[in-house]
């Protein structure tokens, strides 16, 4: 075989006798050899049959298991005499995740502690740690049965009866003799202020006497003129607590049509008064105002048209007072239906 020469110029002798398909070795002019990998090209063949059954590459089912092996692996999980594991772990791993969570919780349990103990330590029981914006109060009234409904028939006891029952529940706390015993009698017009008691002394209360609100108590007439055709209601301002309102003036209140012919309505009646006394506030709270009983104003519908349904609007005035709220209707004000049939 002839020499050949590489494109560097050197030239190359190629083995005699060197078997096909292995590579060949080159020997360079100057005396070094390099071994050459080279790679024939392999023809592509087609896959054969047995190659494209997909079948025989599926993971085969392991065997049933009979229920006693089952019942053997269970006990072997929870107590492996062999390695001294109990439900798959040593004592040791035992021990130490125990403790890790006993460190964990304890931890969690103590955090939780100090956040509660900070936040009774730096708030009142008595007071509203912060109350920079009180809002005016608003207005309640009873009967409170379905809704703010009152509609009756006079002459059909069964049809009113649900509300005398109704006031006769709601005056009980205001009855004479647990008022005279447990309050005391104070002074008109004026705020009953005790800001300077300590601050856990609990506050004297002013009576609010039961027969105060004359034909509305109850005592002469114990159907409330529903049985007469001229019911009466009441009406409680809301408590809140340190609250002075009218801002030194009584909060009076006063009655109309909101729907429906303004002279439906008759003449309106108010006991004891038609405003709310200034010497039942502030209000100091249910655990220092234990015995507090909330001043009410009874309003009796003397004259009332018969079959005339009409929607009555009840409002506080003073100054202070919001009553023409368009989000809070109970806000200063009170609005109930009122039908009072023959």
């Amino acid at each position: 075989m002839e020499p050949s020469s590489t494109e560097g110029g050197a030239e190359v002798k190629l083995l005699k006798n060197h078997p096909p398909g292995l590579p060949h070795k080159v020997i360079l002019k100057h005396g070094q050899e390099l071994e050459e990998e080279q790679e024939e090209l392999a023809e592509h063949q087609p896959l054969e049959q047995e190659d494209l059954n997909f079948e025989r590459w599926k993971r085969r089912p392991l065997p049933e298991r009979t229920l006693y092996q089952k019942i053997d692996d269970i006990k072997t999980y929870l107590w492996n005499a062999e390695t001294k594991e109990f439900m798959g772990r040593s004592g040791k791993s035992w021990s130490l995740i125990l403790l890790f969570y006993a460190v964990l919780y304890s931890f969690l349990a103590a955090m939780f502690g100090g956040c509660m103990f900070c936040l009774m330590w730096s708030i009142s029981p008595y007071h509203p740690t912060f109350n920079d914006r009180v809002m005016p109060p608003g207005m309640t009234m009873a009967p409170h049965l379905e809704g703010h409904e009152i509609i009756f028939n006079a002459t059909d006891r069964k049809s009113w009866k649900k509300y005398a029952r109704a006031m006769d529940e709601y005056l009980k706390p205001y009855n004479d003799g647990p008022q005279q015993k447990k309050n005391i009698r104070c002074t008109h017009d004026r705020y009953f202020m005790q800001d300077d008691l300590e601050e856990s002394a609990e506050r004297k209360a002013c009576e609010f006497r039961r027969s105060w609100l004359g034909d509305c108590s109850g005592l002469q007439d114990p159907n409330y003129g529903y049985s007469l055709g001229r019911p009466c209601i009441l009406l409680r301002m809301n408590r809140i607590l340190g609250y002075l309102p009218g801002q030194g003036k009584p909060v009076n209140v006063t009655c109309g049509v909101k729907k429906g012919p303004p002279e439906a309505l008759g003449e309106v009646q108010f006991f004891p008064k038609s405003f709310f006394d200034l010497k039942y506030y502030p209000y100091y709270g249910k655990s220092r105002h234990a015995n507090y009983s909330a001043p009410v104003v009874a309003v009796r519908f003397a004259l009332t048209q018969y079959d005339a349904h009409i929607q009555v609007q009840c409002k506080l005035n003073g100054k202070g007072i919001i009553n023409d709220s368009p989000t809070d209707r109970s806000l200063g004000s009170v609005t109930f239906s009122l039908d009072v049939g023959a």
